[in-house]
Parts: C-alpha cells; structure tokens; sequence
C-alpha cells in the first residue's frame, strides 16, 4: 500500500492512497483524516492495522480520485494539487530525523576517502574501524542486542522537503551533496511503543566538503534540509531495494551513480538492529513522537565529481519497483546567512 498527502488549494490538505494510476482522495469520506499520522492515531485507538484503517476508508471513497501524473508534476505551493512530504507531523518540531551512515556494504570507501584513509589491510580512520565493527556484530541473534551504528542527528519536521520541492544550499556551507537513501517512519504510539509506519525514498541532502575538513564536523554537515517521498510505503519488506541518482543542469546530466542496493541484504546492519539502537534511548519514545530515520547509502557523487552544487540544478532518485521518483531542485540560501548571528539579553 502507498499512502500520499498532497493539498487542494482552497480546500486544505489530503491523504489519499493510490490505485493503478489515481489517488484516491480518504480525506473526502473522513474530513478529520487530513494526514497519515491522523490514520496512525485512528489505527491505535481502534486497535487495528494501519492498511486496514485506510481500506475500510477505500471502500466508501474510490469514486474521489485525481490523477497520480499530475500531482507528481506539480510544483508545490501553486493553484493546482501538489504533493507534500508523505509523512510529516501536526507540530512540526515533534518529527526528529537522524540517519546511521556506514551501514551498506561498500559505503566504506567513499567516507574512508573522505576522512583521509589509505588502500591498507588494517582499517585507518574511525570510519573504517566504525564499518569494521558493524561487518562483526551488526546483525545480532534475536533476542540479543549488536553492535551499535554511527547515528547522527539531522534536524526536525521544519526541515522536511516533498515531491518538487528545493533542498537549499545555506551561504555559509561549502558545498550541496545528495545522499539517495531509504528512511523508516515511525510514530510512537500511546503505550511509549514505537510503530513503524513504513518506508520511504529519501534524498539525505547533506555538506560534504565541510565534512571533509574533520570528520568532527560530520555532526553540523548534517544539519541541512531534507527530502521525501514521493509516497509512503506501507510494508514490512525491507530486504532488496534498487536505487538510481542523477543530476541535471540545464538538461544535461551531470551525474549518473549507477545501480544502488539498499535493504537489509546490503548492509552490514540488521533493520532490527538500526531500529534497536535509536529506540533504546527513552528521549525516543515519547507518546505521539513521531521519527524519521535514514538508513545510509553505499555511494556519493562528492568523492568522484569535480563540479560544485549550483542553484537550479535538478536531482532524481528512482527506485524501480519501490515508488515514482523523487524529483528536487536545488536553491540557494538567503545571503544574510553568511553574516554572523549577533546574540542579545533579554
């Protein structure tokens, strides 16, 4: 099942559920239900499974459909329909987003580059000893807890970007850098329990130049906008996803990575463990939270391009079999972010 949330203008937003080639509006059979955390809560106070909400919703509303083409199309924040994140959260700052990194087999190597690591039989930098450690103890035994992932912090709901949206580039980063990945949504429900939603295309827009000067500077590299979407799939099955990134400017490709692999039988971390290890932390499991978690990538463009992120430029990742693409351009930050924040008493 793929569950959307888009906006009428003049008439709000919507969560919907696409059918062949519509979405079937639910929010014209149920006017409370304006988004998937409203089905969510819906789910717990029913003591039912999410898809069997958003299926007796189905039942009453198939006549209420607009064309998927379309809304996938559309620039947000215009006069037609447009796509928003698939999942997002009524309190904006409630949504934390995090990810793990050296999490895929193979992702070593871009990231061993990065922070200055050489072809050698023993791992060098951190970054090859933390991938090291995840190949030995990141797929426990059930019942028993692994070794934990790298985990960063990247921002809340206020950072979040859809179909169509821009992911900006700040004036004071050095650089853009797109990261196509899969991430987890969760929401914890009234019990404390997290709940997974399901899963979702991503693009973990990040600052890899300024990464490179110290690896401890991973932390505020990371502290840039996002992208999702374009819908959420609601399944358990995170086993083998395909992915595709390319970059565009003007028309012309600039980037193509080639064949990605993502799901569990990629990485060198169980999905039970990645879940294990954010949720063990009780700050992650307050009521009505809700987390969105990136699950890492095995390549970057950073590493091999010797061209800069600019203003326009257009970034697609595809996953076949998965969702439609996730279609982003890139913008350029307010000028006024280079200068220094001046900080006054009260």
């Amino acid at each position: 099942m793929q569950l959307v949330q888009f906006v009428l203008p003049g008439n709000g937003r919507r969560v919907g559920v696409i059918r062949g080639g519509n979405v079937v509006d639910l929010t014209v059979v149920e006017p409370e239900c304006q988004s998937v955390y409203d089905l969510a809560q819906q789910a717990f106070a029913r003591q039912q499974r999410l898809v069997d909400v958003v299926q007796a919703i189905v039942d009453r509303s198939a006549a209420n459909q607009l064309p998927y083409a379309t809304l996938l199309a559309t620039t947000p924040g215009g006069k037609q329909p447009y796509l928003l994140p698939p999942v997002d959260h009524p309190e904006p700052s409630r949504l934390l987003i995090s990810g793990t990194g050296l999490s895929h087999l193979g992702s070593v190597q871009s990231r061993d580059q990065m922070h200055g690591g050489t072809q050698s039989s023993e791992p060098q930098t951190d970054s090859a000893r933390m991938f090291a450690l995840g190949l030995k103890g990141g797929r426990p035994k059930d019942g028993e807890r692994g070794i934990a992932p790298e985990w960063f912090y990247k921002g809340n709901g206020h950072n979040l970007r859809g179909q169509n949206a821009t992911l900006e580039i700040p004036a004071f980063a050095l650089d853009g850098g797109e990261e196509p990945e899969i991430a987890g949504c969760y929401l914890i429900d009234p019990q404390g329990r997290p709940r997974r939603l399901g899963f979702v295309l991503g693009n973990e827009w990040s600052d890899h130049a300024t990464e490179t000067i110290n690896y401890l500077y991973l932390a505020p590299s990371k502290l840039r906008e996002c992208a999702i979407g374009p819908s959420l799939q609601v399944t358990d099955d995170f086993t083998d996803i395909t992915l595709r990134c390319t970059v565009s400017r003007n028309g012309q490709e600039l980037y193509n990575s080639g064949e990605l692999r993502s799901g569990e039988r990629n990485m060198c971390h169980s999905l039970k463990n990645m879940e294990d290890h954010h949720f063990k932390y009780t700050q992650h499991r307050h009521p009505g939270d809700m987390h969105l978690h990136f699950f890492g990538t095995s390549k970057l463009s950073f590493g091999s391009r010797s061209w800069t992120y600019q203003s326009g430029d257009q970034i697609r990742i595809s996953a076949s079999g998965f969702c439609e693409p996730l279609v982003n351009t890139v913008s350029s930050g307010s000028p006024d972010e280079a200068k220094p924040i001046e900080v006054e008493s009260v």
